[in-house]
């Protein structure tokens, strides 16, 4: 069994047991929906090579589900920014894989360290820090490294080369699994730092629901009497709520209405 399909396996254990809640979260991702990606991946790995002519293929689970797991976030993502952000990393760390696996020798046998787990340690650490955000560094991770394997096939195809390509198959598939699940957990490990040296979160006060964040702060006054929120009703001065989401940071911030009578 190869590394990547440890790591999934390990993966789909975790996303069971509740492990990787805050990180589905910050995905947009429920469980049932992680758990049948991370399963198509696994039993597509075991189906045969979609064939693309030219001596080019495609794996099903370590290129279809991948590219379909991606452009799923990629819709997810609530700024143009953030979407930005993902498609360029995306091409930077596929650009950076294709060029170092040119200076490689033909020969993987004769190198120490398979080559495929350092396209995937160095797609992933370029996917976080170009991609910022959990799940640009995520969408990154997986494409850079379905890029870099798509524009091999291509140059091989360019250079009359006629040794077949699949695209996601073979080692590339444990490197793209270590990519982006090395992006991911380098943007949490990082985002959580930061968010506990600025003294916390702005969403600790907001619960995930069908895809979203929504403000929890009514069911907490509820349950305690030290959690203040602002008066927000239809005698209050403040009776608008702006919610602006910048990557992972959610921030509410009250509007404060002028007074009719001050207007008249």
């Amino acid at each position: 069994m190869t590394f990547g399909l440890v790591a999934l396996i390990v993966v789909a254990i975790l996303i069971v047991f509740g492990v990787t809640q805050r990180v589905l979260d910050k995905l947009r991702l429920s469980d049932t929906a992680a758990l049948l990606f991370v399963g198509a991946m696994i039993v597509g790995t075991f189906l045969p090579d979609i064939p693309l002519g030219f001596g080019m293929s495609i794996n099903i689970g370590g290129g279809i589900v991948p590219v379909i797991l991606a452009v799923y976030l990629l819709v997810k993502a609530e700024t143009s920014t953030e979407r930005n952000r993902a498609i360029i990393a995306s091409f930077i760390a596929g650009a950076a894989v294709f060029l170092v696996g040119r200076l490689f020798p033909s020969e993987p046998e004769t190198m120490p360290i398979d080559p495929m787990y350092i396209y995937g340690i160095m797609a992933g650490l370029i996917a976080y820090l170009f991609g910022r955000s959990r799940r640009s560094a995520f969408i990154a991770g997986i494409m850079g490294m379905i890029i870099a394997d798509g524009a091999q096939a291509l140059t091989n195809m360019a250079s009359g080369i006629t040794a077949p390509v699949s695209i996601g198959g073979a080692g590339m598939f444990d490197a793209t699994v270590i990519s982006g699940l090395l992006a991911v957990l380098l943007a949490e490990l990082v985002g959580e730092s930061r968010e506990k040296l600025q003294g916390g979160t702005a969403k600790k006060d907001m619960g995930y629901d069908k895809g979203h964040f929504t403000s929890m702060l009514g069911q907490d006054q509820e349950n305690s009497d030290e959690l203040s929120a602002p008066d927000i009703g239809p005698d209050s001065s403040c009776s608008v709520v702006e919610v602006y989401s910048d990557d992972d940071n959610v921030i509410i911030t009250p509007v404060q209405e002028e007074n009719e009578d001050e207007n008249k």
